[in-house]
C-alpha cells in the first residue's frame, strides 16, 4: 500500500514590501529555488509591475529574494503621447554583491534632436553605473519600488532635457556574487 503524502501550505516572506505570501509543498525543502511572480501594481498605484523572487530556505524558514522587477508594456502604452521622444537603452553594472542587467526608460516633453536623445542616454548610464556600485543588489530592489532611485537620477537629467517621465523598465540580477 503506497502512503499518500499530504500538501500544505508554508509561509514565504518578502522581506523588502513586509508581506508574506504561501506555497503549497508537502516539505519546506522542496521550496528551494522555487520562482515567485508578485504584482505590485496596487503597491505602486498602477504602474505595471512584477517583481520576481527566488525562494530560499534557512532553518526552516523561507525567505524570498528579488532577481527582477520589470515594468509592463502595457503602462507605456498608456502613458506615451503624440510629439514626445523616448529614450530607450540596455547595460550591465555591477553592485557590491552581484552583477545586474538595467534597461532605463525616458519619455522627454517634446520632441527632441538625435544629438539630445544621445547626450541623455549617456548621462542616463554614467548615472545609473555610479549610483550601482554602492548599493547590494536587494536595497537596489527596494529603493526602485519607492521610487528613489528614479527621483535622483530624474533631477540630474532634468539639467540636460527636461523629461516628463523616467524609470527603469528592468533590472534583472545576471550574476550574484557569492
Amino acid at each position: 500500500m503506497v502512503k499518500k503524502i499530504k500538501n500544505k501550505f508554508f509561509e514565504v516572506e518578502i522581506e523588502m514590501l513586509d508581506k508574506k505570501v504561501f506555497l503549497l509543498s508537502d516539505k519546506v525543502e522542496n521550496l528551494e529555488n522555487k520562482i515567485i511572480k508578485y504584482d505590485l501594481s496596487k503597491v505602486l498605484r498602477g504602474k505595471n509591475t512584477i517583481l520576481t523572487l527566488k525562494t530560499k530556505v534557512k532553518e526552516g524558514k523561507v525567505n524570498g529574494e528579488a532577481t527582477k522587477l520589470q515594468i509592463l508594456q502595457p503602462f507605456f502604452q498608456r502613458i506615451m503621447r503624440k510629439n514626445v521622444s523616448y529614450v530607450e537603452d540596455s547595460f550591465s553594472g555591477d553592485c557590491e554583491d552581484g552583477s545586474v542587467k538595467v534597461k532605463p526608460f525616458l519619455i522627454t516633453r517634446r520632441k527632441v534632436h538625435r544629438s539630445v536623445r544621445k547626450a541623455l542616454r549617456d548621462k542616463t548610464k554614467i548615472e545609473i553605473l555610479e549610483y550601482l556600485k554602492s548599493k547590494k543588489t536587494q536595497d537596489l530592489f527596494k529603493e526602485l519600488i519607492k521610487g528613489r532611485v528614479q527621483k535622483t537620477i530624474s533631477l540630474k537629467l532634468k539639467k540636460i532635457y527636461p523629461l516628463s517621465f523616467f524609470d527603469i523598465r528592468i533590472l534583472k540580477v545576471e550574476a550574484p556574487k557569492n
